[in-house]
């Protein structure tokens, strides 16, 4: 199969949508990756034909791996081209200056920064390496579509190599406002590296406006010109480069009709049958300090302290999903957590069965996360900050009787859609939290229905299609003038993609 037979679409990411499962016998499998991003461009990739460039998670020689990578490339409809890393790259390109520079910087968590000099040298010379792998497997034609924090200078890279195709960027974490950028040592450079892309994309207006004032008041070289909605225009070098909001977002069809199937309802039994006669409240996280999980834990402990009224009448299911534990500070906030929910069980517990809290440390199957969402009648969804935070979107799609509340963080980027069905909170205000989870409780079940049919369509009217959908049209206009809005039209992405 020729999957290069005209211009098409050139994906980097950190990791590739693949994953190497390695055997005790040594042998290798690739197994498909999941997660919004995977989501939202397999399909485009395979509508057009392409390539997605990425690390495939081994460390070493990668030969052994080329047949394995070409058969599922084969398979997909494109190519997948990986990006060799050593060990000591991983560690300091990725666990150091990605993941103990740029995550907690970002996240306005700046004391959990280790700026080592040595990061920043690794980063770039990683990033070089991914900038030689596109320049080696794309054409003047293609349309370069760079993802995430590991990945900014990329494009710098390219410009250096003498590629001058068409290069665009999309944030998935938040942008910080000023006075948090400014710590970062090298703020020149990595602001300077995002303005060599042609386009810009970040999730909520909110990380656009920050980008912005960091551009005004470090580069005052750039004007800042016109704006169309949520895209800006900036000038800078006889380029322009645009910069916009475009909230990433999930198959809101896809889960609905996975919630609905025969044995997500039996799962969902189970769980009624196992904790009969009580509102379920639900937090689903990935193990990391940004998720706000201990905060939500003595919310929590808060509420039933506050109202007795709970007692029996509630229990959060918890689920927490593996990540980093080879880093000491996760490792410390997973110890941080299990003190603090064997605490309040030790507190509320009653003889009667009452556990208020189901602690739940593990991954989920596709059907035992559905299961969850459907059987919860609150969601609970609190990070410190987030980017956008699909596991609400995904709630909210699973919330087929649309009888369900939601709780959420103002900080999440998804606060920015959800503002007017959710119960939106403080994730530093313990008393705010422990409230609204009183208030979720004794909620009219006609305000609940009304609250989620706001979420849901909105979620189904800007769905994962129609976030690649606008993105691309962004990064293709000629005149950002007719460029359409958010509500003027619902992409269907069996019609065909945006020509790049």
């Amino acid at each position: 199969m020729n999957t290069r037979a005209r211009s098409g679409l050139v994906v980097a990411s950190n990791r590739l949508p693949v994953v190497v499962v390695r055997h005790p016998d040594g042998r290798c499998e690739l197994v498909p990756g999941s997660g919004g991003l995977i989501t939202a461009l397999v399909p485009v990739l395979r509508d057009r034909g392409g390539v997605w460039v990425g690390w495939p998670g081994t460390c070493g020689e990668l030969s052994s791996l080329e047949s394995e990578l070409a058969a599922a490339g084969e398979r997909a409809g494109y190519r997948l081209e990986p990006v060799s890393l050593t060990v000591d790259e991983e560690r300091k390109f990725y666990q150091g200056f990605s993941n103990e520079i740029i995550w907690p910087l970002f996240h306005d968590l700046q004391s959990h920064c280790n700026f080592d000099p040595e990061y920043w040298e690794v980063y770039q010379r990683v990033n070089h390496r991914y900038a030689e792998a596109l320049a080696r497997h794309c054409r003047e034609d293609d349309f370069l579509w760079v993802h995430d924090y590991h990945l900014t200078s990329v494009a710098t890279e390219l410009r250096r190599l003498g590629r001058s195709a068409h290069l665009a960027f999309f944030l998935h974490i938040p942008f910080p406002p000023l006075d948090i950028f400014l710590k970062l040592p090298w703020r020149f450079q990595l602001l300077r590296a995002l303005l060599d892309y042609d386009l810009v994309g970040f999730q909520t207006p909110r990380d656009l406006r920050n980008f912005l004032g960091c551009v005004r008041h470090l580069m005052p070289e750039v004007r800042v010109q016109g704006r169309r909605g949520q895209i800006q225009t900036l000038q800078l070098d006889q380029r322009e480069v645009r910069a916009g909001s475009f909230p990433i977002s999930i198959d809101f069809n896809a889960f609905m009709k996975r919630a609905a199937a025969s044995e997500v309802g039996e799962k969902v039994v189970e769980l009624k049958a196992m904790l009969p006669n009580r509102e379920l409240i639900v937090g689903i996280d990935r193990l990391d300090y940004t998720k706000g999980i201990p905060q939500r834990l003595r919310a929590f402990g808060h509420a039933l302290e506050r109202y007795p009224e709970l007692h029996e009448r509630v229990t959060l299911i918890q689920v927490v999903v593996p990540s980093r534990e080879e880093i000491p500070r996760y490792h410390d906030l997973r110890t941080e957590i299990e003190q603090l929910v064997g605490e309040i069980n030790g507190k509320f517990t009653r003889p009667g069965g009452w556990v208020p809290i189901h602690y739940v440390f593990r991954s989920l199957t596709g059907t035992d996360l559905l299961a969850y969402y459907r059987a919860a009648q609150i969601a609970l969804i609190t990070p410190l900050k987030d980017g956008m935070n699909l596991v609400a979107k995904e709630y909210c799609a699973c919330s087929i009787e649309e009888e369900n509340a939601l709780i959420l963080s103002e900080f999440a980027g998804a606060a920015a859609e959800l503002q007017h069905g959710a119960l939106l909170v403080n994730p530093y205000d313990i008393e705010g939290m422990a409230e609204a989870i009183h208030r979720a409780v004794q909620m009219p079940i006609d305000e609940r229905r009304a609250r989620m049919r706001r979420m849901r369509r909105v979620i189904r009217n800007h769905d994962i299609f129609w976030w690649v959908d606008s993105f691309l049209r962004a990064a293709i206009a000629k005149d950002l003038s007719a460029f359409p809005q958010p509500d003027d039209y619902v992409p269907q992405p069996e019609s065909g993609w945006p020509s790049v």
